[in-house]
């Protein structure tokens, strides 16, 4: 039995990603993850509200990354420059965790109800990064195109990313912020 709250939560994290590759997300139930991870549904529910919710325990890390990069951020660079390296100060985290990134893309793509929590935490974390650059001082309108503007970026970076294995992302950021720079120029 795990010894404390955080790695119950991980080894529960780690059965569902395992299962879910092995059988599908619909055919697998939170009894059998929690007994693949040596505890009782009951400490699963403790932990998670719902099946899909096990699969995005990322979302907290992810904003705390995306936080503590824009918070090593000079407040005094530019909006723009900002999120540009907001963005590569957490491609070191997100590759370290490409794995689980990956299997949870493969999970999200098969089954709606995970691409739907996807597409809602990626929202959260587009109005979290809103909220930072505007407590930085930028405008509200401002903040929320920047935000949406680079995590798009990001985003079509792990995308090719994914496509590419062995490869590192940061290559991949960089090509997309150069095409987007290509793109506003003309």
């Amino acid at each position: 039995m795990p010894r404390s709250g955080k790695e119950a939560r991980e080894r529960l994290e780690k059965a569902a990603l395992e299962l879910f590759t092995e059988r599908g997300f619909d055919a697998v139930t939170t009894a059998e993850i929690a007994a693949r991870a040596g505890v009782t549904e009951r400490t699963y529910f403790r932990h998670f509200p719902d099946k899909r919710e096990v699969l995005f325990d990322g979302e907290r890390r992810l904003a705390e990354w995306v936080a503590e990069a824009l918070a090593s951020v000079p407040a005094d660079e530019p909006l723009w420059p900002a999120m540009r390296r907001t963005v590569d100060l957490i491609v070191p985290p997100l590759e370290a965790n490409r794995q689980a990134g990956d299997r949870l893309a493969v999970i999200a793509a098969a089954t709606p109800a995970v691409r739907e929590r996807a597409a809602s935490k990626e929202s959260t974390l587009i109005a979290l990064i809103t909220e930072l650059l505007v407590a930085r001082g930028a405008s509200p309108d401002d903040a929320a195109l920047a935000a949406r503007t680079a995590w798009g970026v990001l985003a079509h970076a792990i995308g090719a990313w994914r496509a590419a294995p062995g490869t590192p992302l940061q290559p991949h950021v960089d090509r997309g912020f150069a095409r987007l720079g290509g793109l506003v120029v003309g």
